[in-house]
């Protein structure tokens, strides 16, 4: 027997939040369930995580929910994102096609709202930074006092996260700038159209084991200890061994997004993994961590600060341009 639509499906804008499940159950409808904000998301999410489990986690809803909204963005699209498998999730030639644009659509549409803000005069004067956790600790605390010789700076905001979250914060327009490793060869999910960076600091990945590994295995049977997709160092890293490690195979025996937990993992003699300089310095000066590898598998980085070109905040654009003269 033939399903009948009901007068909230027919009218779907009554309850915006039942579109996800009124558009499985009724594909008709998506001409009048409106592609939502939060599906763009989420599609950012699962291609950048690649695992319908991490990607739910990393958006903070249930795994069921977060699989109803993707279908639903597919289903709104009229086409497949996605190839799903038991190992996880791939973007289809659609799903490629489309990353790009969303991912700027979403950063468009925030900083329309924070523009709004500004002329309003709702906008705070609080200098709002987005920085991955290794130079939380380490970098930001130093570069804000040697800032600070010339003249105290107004409130700050800090928030710590993964690069994948903190490329979203400032999507968002939650945060004006992002602080983040960068290397030259890996190209960044912020357009040079939409987002411009500076140089504002140098670091290296040194691939390091506790002091007693090296003592009883070879480096063949060393368990490597890997980033997880979320982290921009992981991206930087896996890049590089695709390039460099030729016939070496490093199969991950253990992931983390944070730096600070795998050089934990390998001061306990635990494995390998390449560790920011700049947070193991003290580490290495004391003898707690040795090389794993010679100087040729170091991978340089630079540290960047990036920025929308446009930024709401006259505040804020100040600071850039008071920096970049420096």
């Amino acid at each position: 027997m033939a399903s009948s639509l009901s007068d909230s499906a027919l009218n779907p804008m009554r309850d915006k939040r039942r579109c996800p499940m009124l558009l499985l159950r009724y594909p008709m409808l998506k001409r009048h369930c409106p592609m939502e904000l939060v599906w763009l998301e989420d599609f950012t999410a699962l291609a950048e995580h690649g695992s319908f489990v991490r990607a739910a986690e990393a958006r903070h809803i249930t795994q069921p929910a977060f699989s109803r909204r993707i279908r639903a963005l597919e289903q709104w699209i009229g086409v497949s994102l996605f190839v799903r498998t038991p190992q996880g999730t791939t973007l289809t030639p659609a799903g490629r096609h489309i990353q790009a644009s969303a991912f700027e659509a979403i950063g468009r549409l925030y900083r329309l709202r924070a523009e709004a803000q500004e002329i309003e005069g709702k906008a705070t004067k609080t200098l709002q930074f987005a920085a991955t956790h290794s130079l939380s600790f380490t970098f930001f605390p130093r570069w804000v006092r040697t800032l600070e010789q010339g003249a105290p700076m107004e409130a700050v905001r800090l928030h710590s996260d993964t690069m994948a979250a903190c490329e979203q914060l400032l999507l968002r327009g939650d945060s004006q700038f992002l602080l983040s490793h960068h290397h030259v060869a890996v190209p960044s999910l912020l357009s040079s159209e939409h987002f411009e960076s500076i140089q504002i600091g140098e670091d290296t990945l040194i691939p390091l084991m506790g002091k007693e590994m090296g003592n009883t295995r070879t480096l063949e049977e060393m368990p490597y200890l890997a980033y997880a997709d979320a982290s921009g160092l992981g991206r930087v890293v896996n890049h590089w061994l695709k390039q460099h490690a030729g016939a070496r195979i490093f199969t991950p025996r253990f992931s983390s997004h944070l730096a600070a937990v795998l050089m934990s993992m390998v001061i306990e003699n635990k494995g390998l993994a390449w560790i920011p300089k700049s947070l193991a310095e003290q580490e290495i000066a004391e003898g707690t961590l040795v090389r794993a590898l010679g100087e040729a598998w170091d991978i340089p980085l630079e540290i960047h600060l990036t920025r929308p070109r446009v930024l709401a905040s006259t505040f804020a654009d100040a600071f850039w341009h008071r920096l970049i003269k420096r």
